[in-house]
């Protein structure tokens, strides 16, 4: 039977900044491994993958540190370049999705498409920023998600709740220019109507037909994965806008799209196909062998990104006519780090190419941990004292303490040569039979993509020569005579296990796998021949060991958390003015502070920043002007209850007279807020 063919993506990382160890975990990790297993098995495989380097937040970061959108890109490209290649993920390719060969391919595409009549164009009333005389999409726009209520989520997804999101899906949106709330402007854009693909999109993600052919099976697709997928079909697909008002991207390459490009989730995932032409190109490959035909695309993903990959790319690919579509889509929980989020902007976060400058002999040992704590059905989490506690307890007390005791022994007892296996006890059968079923069972967890188990099973291997190995207690049986035909068949057994060993563990631990390969004289990257018995002939010579693992010391996992909390202190501390000159508690009780409650707002004339309120403070209404009106319009604010100063002298602003002053909370990025109660008090009430 001809083995199936591969071609393998994982998300292309997001150009803006370097990938910690929630990408790694959630993405990078597991597609290497399944790769490394596939290739392992001789399955015809392509493993893809380059950096999404268009898109709002580029431009966003590249206004922020006053550079150019093609500077940011280059600067990161070759961060996580790097770091994928010291890490040891086999990628056949990473690629960029701002060379040449994408901006003709996602061209093209996008012009089969538009042919074929699989786009509308639409004009429709889009938000804008006036300060700055520009359509908001995507990340250049925020608010508060109509799903979880978080308040910071972006124009085309919450990052909170995971869910997709269009800008006028948003509560209270703000501009991320400006500040300010924007306008509605008509502006026109091709949109992919995806209601049309509703009927197909359920049969083949919840059956696996298409057509009524079988296309993948359903059964081993993630149940957030269907689940989400159909969330999202029941609830009624919509027409999405493919274009975008921006300059930096793919420019729209059909008359009326001057000044446009296409969107970042139509671009990406054509990364992929653009990265397989690069990659084909350079070895005299056919690219199309990879994308049509008999193939299985598997896509490696967060669950942030389910919905791009099992609907809106699947509909893309299905119209483009004679491409694959996915055969699963293997999504990913999140990641967290010791007891919250990993957040970028407050730097709380394991950088890796940070771990691999640090730690560059302690890879294997960092692989080990994320998958064995792989976030694959509901999110996890990573400690670094977990990481001290797997390293030492499995990697060096399990794994490594095996392997030691099989070699060294082996080198003592014959100088390093493989003893003959001789009479086998029942003992020993049921060992060795043991070993022939464990390759068997990781190879349906792999297939059925359930990488934390199956590196569980590579590991009870090694459990099971430690136990056999203690059980047996072949250096008290040595000092025996009688007992040396004994000694031989246990340490042969020992030997196979590790032979064993040097091949299951390759998906997983690759450097690992290749020192067990340098100490058994020992190189077999062929995934059949695990489980054999006799990997290793009588007479072989093996080499002197040396060790596996080093135990993680307590003053490690003590600088690494100090280094986490005084990184994200300093960054805080950044984001926000020094604490001000200390003051008397007799001057603080001189301050009144009262709760109140804004009865009438309108704008100051002639001044953009300025709100004219009307406000009851309980024991009196009075005339506040406060410097909000970029954050609040008077719709917004009236009925709020405010922290007001009250006894702050009256002056003039503007020709109004203030008396009094609206207290606001500020972020690091200046948005503000109103400082209010968390129960609902009565305006008057002291705040002390």
């Amino acid at each position: 039977m001809s083995k199936a063919k591969y071609t393998v993506t994982a998300a292309l990382p997001y150009a803006n900044g370097p990938l910690h160890l929630g990408h790694v975990a959630g993405v990078y990790l597991p597609s290497d491994i399944f790769v490394r297993f596939l290739r392992m098995n001789h399955h015809d495989v392509a493993f893809i993958c380059g950096s999404d380097e268009h898109g709002a937040a580029i431009t966003l970061r590249a206004k922020k540190e006053g550079t150019t959108p093609q500077e940011i890109v280059d600067k990161y490209n070759a961060i996580i370049g790097k770091a994928f290649q010291d890490f040891d993920i086999s990628f056949d390719i990473f690629h960029r999705t701002s060379a040449e060969i994408h901006h003709e391919t996602a061209q093209e595409f996008f012009k089969v498409l538009d042919e074929k009549g699989h786009f509308t164009k639409e004009t429709s009333q889009q938000y804008f920023d006036e300060e700055f005389e520009q359509f908001l999409a995507d990340r250049y726009i925020t608010g508060t998600c109509p799903n979880c209520g978080n308040e910071n989520a972006y124009g085309d997804q919450c990052e909170n709740c995971g869910s997709a999101l269009s800008p006028t899906d948003l509560k209270n949106p703000k501009s991320t220019l400006s500040g300010k709330t924007p306008i509605m402007k008509e502006t026109s854009h091709w949109y992919l109507p995806m209601e049309r693909h509703e009927d197909w999109l359920k049969d083949w993600i919840q059956q696996g037909t298409l057509d009524g052919v079988q296309q993948h099976d359903p059964k081993k697709w993630r149940n957030q994965v269907v689940g989400q997928c159909m969330s999202w079909i029941d609830n009624g697909l919509r027409p999405r806008a493919m274009t975008r008002d921006l300059d930096w991207g793919v420019k729209v390459p059909v008359t009326g799209g001057d000044g446009k490009v296409l969107y970042v989730w139509l671009d990406a995932p054509i990364g992929y196909i653009s990265a397989t032409k690069q990659w084909a190109a350079d070895n005299n490959k056919n690219w199309e062998d990879y994308w049509t035909g008999d193939r299985k695309l598997i896509h490696f993903i967060g669950k942030d990104n389910i919905v791009f990959h099992a609907i809106i790319f699947p509909i893309l690919l299905k119209a483009h006519e004679g491409l694959v579509l996915p055969d699963n889509v293997p999504a990913y929980e999140f990641l967290n780090l010791e007891g919250d989020k990993f957040s970028t902007s407050r730097n709380w976060a394991v950088w890796l190419h940070e771990y691999i400058e640090a730690y560059p002999e302690k890879i294997d040992e960092l692989k080990y941990v994320l998958t064995a704590i792989a976030p694959e059905t509901k999110d996890s989490e990573f400690t670094w004292k977990e990481y001290q506690t797997r390293v030492n307890s499995e990697l060096a007390d399990i794994l490594g303490n095996f392997v030691n005791r099989a070699l060294v022994l082996t080198n003592k007892y014959y100088d390093g040569a493989v003893p003959e296996q001789g009479n086998l006890t029942e003992e020993d059968q049921k060992i060795l039979d043991e070993v022939a079923a464990i390759p068997q069972r990781i190879s349906k967890l792999v297939y059925d993509y359930k990488l934390r188990e199956a590196q569980a099973e590579a590991m009870n291997l090694a459990r099971l020569g430690n136990k056999y190995l203690a059980d047996t207690e072949p250096w008290k049986l040595v000092k025996s005579e009688e007992n040396a035909d004994r000694v031989q068949t246990i340490m042969n057994i020992a030997l196979q296990i590790t032979a064993n060993l040097s091949i299951v563990l390759k998906p997983f631990l690759p450097a690992t796998a290749s020192k067990l390969s340098e100490f058994l004289n020992f190189d077999e990257n062929d995934w059949t021949q695990a489980g054999s018995p006799n990997l290793l002939p009588t007479g072989h010579s093996t080499n002197k060991p040396s060790i596996l693992f080093q135990k993680i010391e307590d003053e490690m996992v003590e600088k690494e958390v100090e280094k986490l909390n005084a990184a994200n202190a300093s960054e805080a501390a950044a984001n926000f003015p020094p604490q001000k000159e200390e003051t008397s508690f007799d001057d603080f009780t001189k301050l009144d502070i009262r709760l109140g409650k804004i009865l009438e707002a309108e704008k100051v004339k002639k001044a953009d920043k300025l709100l004219k309120l009307l406000v009851d403070t309980g024991i009196d209404k009075r005339t506040i002007v406060s410097g909000i009106a970029q954050h609040y319009s008077p719709k917004e604010v009236v009925g709020k209850t405010v922290t007001v100063l009250m006894n702050l002298a009256p002056r003039k602003i503007r020709g109004v007279e203030s008396q009094g002053m609206i207290l606001m909370a500020e972020d690091a990025e200046g948005n503000l807020s109103f400082v209010s109660p968390e129960k609902d008090f009565a305006q008057g009430g002291e705040v002390r």
